[in-house]
């Protein structure tokens, strides 16, 4: 099982290119596992479709399209992601934090409690980073700090040179993080996606 550890400040647009990028695994998973990809979210209520209960208590799960599955627990999220690895096995986990969650501690707990390697994404928004830059600093560096990957979204909303200030400021909070920019306006190019989950 491959793991992503989804995050980024509330009201980034998390939602909407999680399922984008779990549509992507979906429709280009080479695997014939049947569980394709499973979202873990670790707050409920985002996708507004009706929830299901799964065998197993704790789970709620929304079915989102073929070999794709939505699930929201509460408790701990180390143990709820061995319970998904032992009963399901997906190709992918991806876990969608919290606005106010540490990525990479979850990254540290999913490798010392399971012994599995977990990639991070996080999602920056564009359009509101200049205000949350000083007084966040902590909670964003905390955020970027050991991400793979940083998804610098609402790109469309700021001027070259405020974005070239986010790029910046990220690569001051993690110097390897590789950073890509995109829009609501047009959806997540393919090529984002592979970067995101290290292909």
């Amino acid at each position: 099982m491959k793991v992503l550890i989804f995050g980024g400040f509330l009201g980034s647009g998390k939602t909407t290119c999680l399922l984008q990028l779990a549509r992507y695994i979906a429709e280009h998973s080479q695997t014939d596992n049947p569980n394709k990809v499973m979202i873990l979210e670790n707050e409920i209520g985002e996708v507004g479709v009706d929830d299901a209960f799964l065998r197993g208590g704790g789970f709620q799960v929304t079915n989102l399209f073929a070999g794709c599955a939505c699930c929201s627990v509460s408790g701990e999220m180390v143990t709820a992601a061995g319970r998904i690895q032992k009963e399901y096995d997906p190709e992918w986990l991806v876990i969608e934090t919290t606005g106010l969650a540490y990525p990479v501690r979850i990254q540290e707990n999913m490798a010392y409690s399971l012994g599995l390697d977990a990639r991070i994404g996080v999602l920056a928004d564009a359009s509101r980073w200049r205000r949350l830059r000083i007084p966040m600093e902590n909670l964003l560096m905390g955020q970027i700090c050991g991400s793979d990957a940083v998804l610098v979204n609402k790109t469309d909303l700021v001027d070259e040179d405020t974005l070239a200030g986010v790029d910046s400021d990220i690569l001051f909070f993690e110097p390897k993080a590789n950073i890509y920019h995109i829009s609501g306006l047009r959806p997540v190019d393919e090529s984002v996606w592979k970067g995101v989950l290290g292909e």
